[in-house]
């Protein structure tokens, strides 16, 4: 059994399809269909169910795949280890992250302290389980989201306190205001994060808080939907921000009961090797967030 057959087969079992995996992987569909083959008379099981030209991954496929995973995981934390102590490479950092616009500027940041270090961002939709899985294939090193992904044999850390503001058009009544209670928002048109969203959660437990009934009036996917949408006069919407960013050019009213907050955290799997590339970023993180709170610049 060689390496390579176990790196097609995994390509092969994710796609489900012959020659898409061929195009991927750069080789021509027969050679892989042979690879295919020869693994599986190795294995002395088929690996895949083939109906005309349809293939499906068959349960001897299934629990084998957990297998090589598991292996290919291995090896690839192996190779970083031992670059890690050759000193053979700089690093490359593989983060997944559902608030890529928190943490853009200080990828940035860290980059031009480290010109070395490559950075491999895989963006993931907030309600998606998908930084967990990552994390525990080994796909990822390390995790930036608001919201905690808290699964056992995942360590995570809060690095940023963001306070959350409203965020108002332009001629609206409180346009202007330093502060209000959110108890004034009652029956408040909101734009807000569709139903299901770990935002909106958020969002309406501030509200449960405040005792309050909303009227919402726009349901969205992305945070600049919720802005346009905002910035067009259609209502308010809660926006995170670490001191009211003076450049948006909507007017952000600070909410002083109840104590409006998102925390957001940097996660990574326990028991695999982490590059030192990546732990200095990790470390850097705390640094970065924590000056950023104390007023500093995310430019």
């Amino acid at each position: 059994m060689e390496l390579l057959q176990l790196q097609y087969f995994r390509t092969v079992a994710r796609l489900e399809h012959m020659t898409r995996a061929a195009e991927e992987l750069r080789i021509a569909q027969p050679a892989l269909s042979k690879t295919i083959a020869r693994l599986e008379e190795d294995l002395g099981v088929p690996l895949f169910d083939r109906h005309s030209r349809q293939i499906r991954l068959n349960a001897f496929g299934q629990a084998f795949l957990r297998k090589v995973e598991t292996a290919l995981s291995a090896l690839d934390e192996g190779r970083r280890e031992v670059a890690d102590l050759a000193g053979a490479e700089k690093g490359i950092i593989r983060i997944a992250t559902s608030s890529l616009g928190r943490i853009s500027s200080a990828v940035g940041a860290f980059r031009a302290l480290h010109p070395d270090v490559h950075f491999r961002v895989i963006q993931i939709a907030p309600a998606s389980t998908e930084m967990a899985e990552l994390l525990e294939n080994g796909e990822a090193d390390l995790c930036f989201s608001a919201t905690p992904i808290a699964r056992p044999g995942i360590g995570e850390t809060a690095v940023l306190e963001a306070e959350v503001f409203l965020a108002v058009p332009k001629g609206h009544r409180w346009e202007g205001r330093s502060s209000i209670d959110l108890s004034e928002a009652e029956n408040e048109s909101f734009i807000e994060y569709r139903e299901g969203h770990p935002f909106r959660e958020i969002n309406e437990a501030f509200c449960r808080q405040a005792g309050i009934e909303r009227n919402v009036v726009c349901e969205v996917e992305e945070p600049s939907a919720l802005e346009s949408l905002v910035l067009a006069g259609l209502g308010v919407a809660f926006m995170p921000s670490c001191s009211g960013d003076a450049r948006s050019p909507l007017w952000l009213v600070r909410i002083e009961r109840p104590v409006c907050r998102r925390t957001f955290t940097v996660a990574w799997w326990e028991k695999r090797y982490m590059s030192k590339a990546a732990q200095a970023f990790r470390s850097f993180l705390n640094d970065y967030f924590d000056e950023y709170q104390r007023g500093g610049s995310q430019s």
